[in-house]
């Protein structure tokens, strides 16, 4: 029976990042990722480095929007470990940090805008809400419209087909083993660690490996993935989708996104618009179920609304033509926040999921290697612990 120190399941950028930091660390780490890596929510995302709060967190009152502002420490720590991560891992991923606008269009998007902004200030993010004058001076591209804008300096994007691998690479020269097409079937708490049997699709008999530890990555499946445990874990799983355009002369260096509309936008190196925003994709069904096995479908409306605004925002993009259309699967907790630390009453039974996974993975990773080879972590993060529903536990801890 291989002997390992953690188990990791998942192999998208927060199971991978998470590998390179624990095998830094010292750990005897595998890493069991069902499909391919990189191949779903963290391969198929537009790659947004936002550290303002997004618009989805502050559309819905006072109250969920000073809730969903207790992530910010954790965007304060992602901006600067992006902005070395090249230099770190030795390879390019495209990271371009040139700053992000978002921008209001409207009276009640201004007001909006303030109210994020206080909120930042409070929890130490320097954004800065400046004038529409301002904005076009950093931004002339934009719809002279615009009332105003609140920008960050240190925002921007990096490739998602890039960065993932790039870790798992480095994991691996750290001494990391990570497995794709190996799907974790069983697992069973034992005194010292945890017993889990893995099946891949060359060897149809399973294979039992002991690990001390295991860290739930799995993003949108990390429910289904805890339930092998007897574990459950208030994670949803959401279709999204995205737009991007062809290619045309650089012109936006910048992360665009609007104060009261699912709006994010940005200009990759090859010159193609990437837009997107949080607009709905619909799941497959099979057997009257949803079908997360397959890719879910597009919204045609979305696709038109989405493109609106992006061209409404950017006058510039509205002649460009559609290139290309995809979807993806993000998993999303009950609260917006993260789920990460240990699960109380499961030993050794960690999970990083939640929030914005691409942004924050990691400094997640970070983060959770840090508490499973120190037992503490250089940041609180108390606040992201699973131990906040607990309760719906109560029936599940043997013993």
């Amino acid at each position: 029976m291989r002997q390992f120190d953690v188990l990791i399941i998942g192999g998208g950028l927060i199971g991978c990042a998470s590998a390179y930091y624990l095998a830094q660390r010292g750990a005897k780490v595998l890493l069991a990722e069902k499909n391919d890596i990189n191949s779903l929510a963290s391969g198929q995302n537009a790659g947004s480095l936002h550290f303002q709060l997004e618009h989805r967190l502050i559309e819905h009152g006072d109250t969920l929007s000073e809730q969903f502002s207790q992530i910010i420490p954790l965007n304060q720590l992602a901006a600067n470990l992006w902005g070395n991560l090249e230099d770190e891992l030795s390879e390019q991923m495209e990271v371009s940090m040139k700053g992000g606008l978002m921008a209001a269009m409207t009276d009640e998007e201004v007001a909006l805008l303030k109210k994020k902004h206080a909120l930042e200030q409070s929890h130490g993010l320097e954004t800065q809400l400046i004038t529409a004058k301002e904005a076009l001076d950093i931004a002339p591209y934009l719809n002279s419209d615009i009332q105003a804008a609140a920008y960050f300096p240190k925002e921007g994007h990096a490739n998602p087909r890039l960065v993932t691998p790039a870790f798992a690479r480095a994991a691996i020269r750290n001494g990391a083993t990570i497995e794709s097409q190996c799907e974790v079937t069983l697992l069973v708490s034992k005194k010292n660690g945890w017993s889990a049997e893995l099946k891949t699709v060359d060897n149809p008999q399973t294979e039992s490996i002991h690990a001390s530890m295991v860290l739930n990555a799995a993003g949108a499946w990390a429910a289904h993935s805890a339930l092998l445990a007897n574990i459950h874990l208030p994670v949803f799983p959401v279709p999204l989708m995205m737009n991007v355009t062809e290619g045309t002369s650089l012109f936006l260096p910048h992360l665009l996104q609007r104060a009261g509309a699912k709006l994010s936008m940005k200009q990759v190196a090859a010159g193609n618009i990437l837009i997107g925003g949080g607009w709905a994709s619909r799941f497959c069904k099979k057997n009257g179920k949803p079908d997360l096995t397959q890719r879910p479908t597009l919204i045609q409306e979305n696709i038109r609304q989405n493109l609106s605004l992006a061209a409404e925002l950017v006058p510039q993009v509205g002649p460009l033509n559609l290139l290309r259309c995809w979807t993806g699967i993000v998993g999303i907790t009950s609260d917006q926040l993260p789920l990460l630390g240990a699960v109380p009453n499961f030993p050794g039974y960690y999970v990083a999921t939640g929030g914005s996974g691409f942004t924050l993975g990691p400094v997640y990773a970070t983060l959770i290697s840090e508490l499973m080879m120190a037992g503490k972590t250089s940041h609180d993060i108390s606040l992201y612990s699973p131990g906040r529903f607990g309760h719906i536990n109560n029936f599940m801890a043997e013993g």
